[in-house]
């Protein structure tokens, strides 16, 4: 028999450069402390017309360091203000498509602003960010078509303008003039989103209270299109979770209803108030019923 269930998304940032729109699913169930460090640079605008100042094709694209603005004598490039290092959280592997903290050699709590994005499996060899330094902590996934963005980075002419700066990606540069800020890749603003799940490669993820301070990350895959549009629950993908969320969808044993009340589907696209009823106990099957938009 089903007892009534909570669910709760993590957070999404949707993140407007100058080469297009990506999203992140910020992990917070996984690693807080990283997320809440992520999210205090967001809410303060550090990262509003940062660069990404880093690119290695094959390994990684790395930002959150580096602010730009123009000035007459072209483009001024100045460190972003840090806070507090966070300590290491590690748990995730760094597989492509993963957004994982920079940090110090030697110093696995040494984190502070910058990040990257794994543009392969840099779990082991040559890399070996899984075990090097403690690993290095995996915080947040790219999203949706959000991994063309990075490799278009990744095809980018890089340049050495010295420091931290000895790989910058850039766009239409001619390396005999100034450099302007059109000529870096600039994340011009940061939107966060607080869904209550995440619809993505055909799977609704979310987390679940089922009574009892028990709480567990789980996963329903859209089995079925027509003639209706039908999910069933992962049983393996179930995690059990230390902690819930605020924002919340409540599952309906008495009247075998589900009502999540906002998924992200896109970069673009959230919808609202989606009411699923449980079809098949047996499979534990969840048709779409209704939503807004």
């Amino acid at each position: 028999m089903l007892v009534p269930l909570i669910v709760q998304a993590n957070p999404v940032a949707c993140l407007n450069t100058n080469l297009g729109n990506f999203c992140l699913e910020l992990l917070e169930r996984r690693t807080p402390q990283t997320v809440a460090n992520f999210l205090s640079y967001v809410n303060s605008g550090a990262y509003n017309q940062s660069i990404f100042h880093r690119s290695e094709p094959g390994f990684v694209v790395q930002g959150g360091g580096f602010k730009v603005a123009d000035s007459d004598s072209g483009a001024q490039v100045s460190p972003v203000s840090t806070f507090e290092p966070v300590a290491n959280e590690f748990s995730l592997s760094n597989l492509r498509g993963t957004v994982a903290m920079a940090k110090l050699p030697d110093n696995p709590d040494s984190a502070t602003s910058q990040w990257f994005v794994n543009l392969e499996d840099n779990t082991g060899p040559p890399a070996f960010l899984d075990t090097q330094n403690e690993g290095f902590t995996v915080f947040a996934k790219v999203l949706y078509d959000g991994m063309i963005i990075f490799d278009t980075i990744a095809d980018l002419q890089r340049v050495n303008f010295g420091g931290a700066l000895s790989s910058t990606p850039t766009v239409n540069f001619d390396v005999t003039q100034t450099p302007r800020v059109e000529n870096f890749v600039v994340i011009n603003n940061v939107d966060l989103h607080d869904v209550t799940a995440v619809f993505e490669n055909g799977a609704l993820t979310f987390a679940v209270d089922i009574g009892n301070n028990n709480f567990f990350e789980v996963r329903l895959q859209l089995v079925a299109t027509t003639p209706k549009i039908v999910f069933e629950l992962d049983t393996e993908a179930v995690t059990p979770l230390t902690n819930e969320s605020s924002e919340m969808a409540i599952f309906s044993a008495q009247e075998g209803t589900l009502m999540i009340p906002s998924v992200m589907i896109n970069e673009t696209t959230q919808v609202d108030n989606v009411l699923l009823s449980l079809s098949t106990r047996a499979q534990l099957q969840f048709t779409l019923i209704s939503f807004e938009q």
